[in-house]
């Protein structure tokens, strides 16, 4: 498994180690050799101490078991945020849905709110407050004490927007102070959009054949996610003569087939999309797995985010350091709406479930269109503007 380092200095390819789901629904990172028990490594992943602990277990040595830190935790007083809080663990509907990634961080963010002050000069916790009476000043300034880092301020108000949503359905409380409050403007357009230049730039450093080039087309052709992209395999793939006729008249080659992984549980989204010339041309020139045709090196499934670091690091070999796999999703959908892709046609692509989204990229593609048709309106009014003078 490939280890980002936290001191910044590159990543790391560490032996026997593999992302496991614990039964609270935390990711875990364990050690694990053929023919001995596997060990977690409770470090902070990529920190010198987990080097350390990584080094201790390669070696075969027990690791000290230090005392657990917050992990045993007596159930919170009635009425208070934390007690709101676990109630929402332990009850919502909507959060038992959420992946077990999505989870995780969820609860990152909202145990991190419970173990903060009120505020400077009251110290205290927000997790002992009375829920009920709880102002959308104190929401305010837990999205605030993240300016530095707008999104995780955004994510602490959306977290108590949920939370708050089910206190209201389950009748435990009467309003929603995060409602109340906004999320911060970032104007950040988010992951980089590949243009045609970068793709080619990726494509000149990793050729038809190799496993980069494959995740690539598969990113590009088929407009799917990094968590969709490491599940694709032959058992989604449907023959033509399998598909409608209607279908069959239009792309006459084979199709792929999968539902969305993204709120699968709530919402899920089935997709059916042709398999396209280039795409079946690279499928054909690379080594595949069997049930994912992405593999790891120890021919195990990617998991998404060892896969989206595993791309990173192909982007950094090819000079592409901005680059990601996201932004290909971003590039396949700007492509498209150029090419004159209608917003329901992108819905189509790309499983969005609304416009708005869509809208981003043919607004813009509009643009370019109605820019290019009508700049030449100016260079005429120049010229008529010039022969007036003249006579």
């Amino acid at each position: 498994m490939k280890i980002r380092l936290r001191d910044g200095s590159g990543t790391i390819d560490l032996k026997y180690l593999y992302e496991d789901v614990d039964r609270y629904g935390n990711v875990r990172i364990y050690f694990r050799r053929k023919g001995a028990r596997k060990v977690c490594l409770k470090q902070p992943i990529g920190s010198a101490e987990f080097i350390a602990e990584y080094k201790q277990a390669f070696a075969g040595k027990a690791l000290e078991v230090a005392p657990s830190q917050g992990l045993i935790r007596a159930r919170a007083n009635a009425g208070t945020l934390r007690w709101l809080i676990e109630r929402y663990y332990d009850e919502s509907e909507d959060f038992s849905l959420l992946d077990t990634r999505t989870k995780h961080v969820r609860k990152m963010v909202l145990d991190a709110i419970c173990s903060e002050p009120f505020s400077d000069e009251n110290p205290t916790l927000m997790g002992s407050m009375d829920f009920a009476g709880m102002p959308p000043l104190a929401v305010r300034r837990l999205r605030d004490r993240k300016k530095g880092a707008p999104e995780a301020g955004n994510s602490r108000v959306k977290a108590l927007r949920q939370v708050f949503k089910f206190g209201i359905a389950a009748q435990y409380c009467q309003h929603n102070p995060a409602r109340e409050v906004s999320y911060i403007k970032t104007g950040s357009q988010g992951f980089h959009a590949w243009d045609i230049g970068e793709v080619r730039q990726f494509e000149a450093a990793h050729p038809v054949g190799t496993k980069a080039r494959l995740a690539l087309a598969l990113l590009l052709f088929l407009g799917a996610r990094r968590s969709d992209v490491v599940q694709f395999g032959k058992q989604h793939v449907r023959a033509a003569e399998h598909m409608p006729p209607a279908l069959r008249d239009v792309h006459a080659g084979r199709w792929l087939q999968y539902t969305q992984h993204k709120n699968r549980k709530k919402k899920p989204v089935t997709l059916t999309l042709p398999i396209l010339p280039e795409l079946e041309e690279i499928l054909g020139a690379s080594p595949l797995g069997d049930l994912t045709w992405l593999v790891t090196a120890f021919g195990n499934g990617f998991t998404s985010a060892g896969f989206g670091n595993w791309f990173r690091d192909q982007c950094n070999k090819a000079g592409l350091r901005h680059c990601s796999a996201h932004g290909l999703r971003k590039a396949g959908a700007t492509i498209a709406a150029d090419n004159g892709a209608s917003g329901h046609t992108l819905m189509a692509i790309f499983g969005w479930s609304t416009l708005k989204q869509a809208e981003l990229y043919t607004r813009s593609a509009d643009q370019k269109r109605l820019a290019a048709s009508g700049m030449h309106l100016i260079g005429a009014g120049q010229k008529t503007n010039k022969s007036a003078q003249q006579s």
